[in-house]
């Protein structure tokens, strides 16, 4: 459970909570995927994992090393929409090759976070469609535009936008065919609004923790995602194969009384 999910259920009346089932994985399915670095690079390493044996995995995790912790934490975890992962490139060791995940102006990172912005932003009208070609990732993504821009009816309005991203890393693996895995995060925002006043936006019940069920004139929510994407040798389209995102806050004026 992340922090987020904990935040909402708190908010949520006993009653209304769900049991917690946590995720675990399957320790002997995981595949490992660890990069030979230089003298002096912090260590990571991603990990495809399955809930069951034999399953095609569900998941891929960063783990990185934290020497100010002395410890290893999960810093990404992604649900993948498609667990047909590339094959990885590996060395005579068994070592996966990582690759400077802005090296490459068509394997930049940044780039690509900027498509998966303009998914949600635009419903990829600028850049998302032109970086990415089309996945059931990048679909969800361009959906989640396209639901908000109707939501309101002609009562308010939903607009994405980027925001501040505190999680600037990104993760990349050489695949057998050149291209690369990308792993790497992303933040926006989701501002909704009534049309004009005498209007007012009624909090769920998922949003009580942050909102405490106080009727608003405007909320602003921040998403903090992460992004899985293989990105071609050639100046191809990149494939969005995963994200997963969680709501980090809410906050909003009330309706004057």
């Amino acid at each position: 459970m992340s922090v987020s999910d904990y935040t909402e259920t708190e908010g949520l009346p006993a009653a209304d909570r769900a049991p917690y089932k946590p995720w675990s994985y399957d320790l002997a399915s995981a595949k490992l995927y660890i990069p030979r670095l230089a003298d002096g690079q912090d260590g990571w390493f991603a990990a495809a994992l399955s809930s069951e044996k034999g399953k095609a995995p569900s998941r891929l995790a960063v783990f990185a090393e934290q020497p100010q912790h002395k410890r290893w934490e999960m810093v990404s975890v992604v649900d993948l929409d498609s667990h047909r992962l590339p094959n990885i490139a590996l060395d005579r060791e068994g070592y996966a090759m990582a690759v400077a995940a802005n090296d490459h102006k068509h394997l930049a990172a940044d780039l690509l976070r900027t498509a998966v912005l303009d998914n949600f932003a635009t419903g990829g009208t600028n850049t998302g469609s032109k970086v990415f070609t089309p996945t059931a990732a990048s679909k969800r993504q361009v959906k989640v535009h396209s639901d908000a821009a109707t939501r309101f009816g002609d009562k308010g309005t939903s607009v994405f936008e980027e925001a501040d991203n505190r999680f600037t890393d990104a993760y990349a693996l050489k695949t057998e065919d050149s291209g690369a895995l990308v792993l790497f995060s992303h933040t926006h925002t989701q501002t909704d609004a009534v049309a004009h006043s005498g209007l007012q936006i009624n909090p769920g019940k998922e949003d009580r923790a942050w909102l405490h069920d106080v009727p608003r004139m405007s909320i602003l929510h921040t998403f903090v995602c992460n992004d899985a994407a293989t990105v071609p040798a050639k100046a191809e389209p990149s494939r969005l194969i995963g994200y997963t995102c969680a709501r980090t806050d809410a906050s909003g004026p009330p309706v004057p009384s």
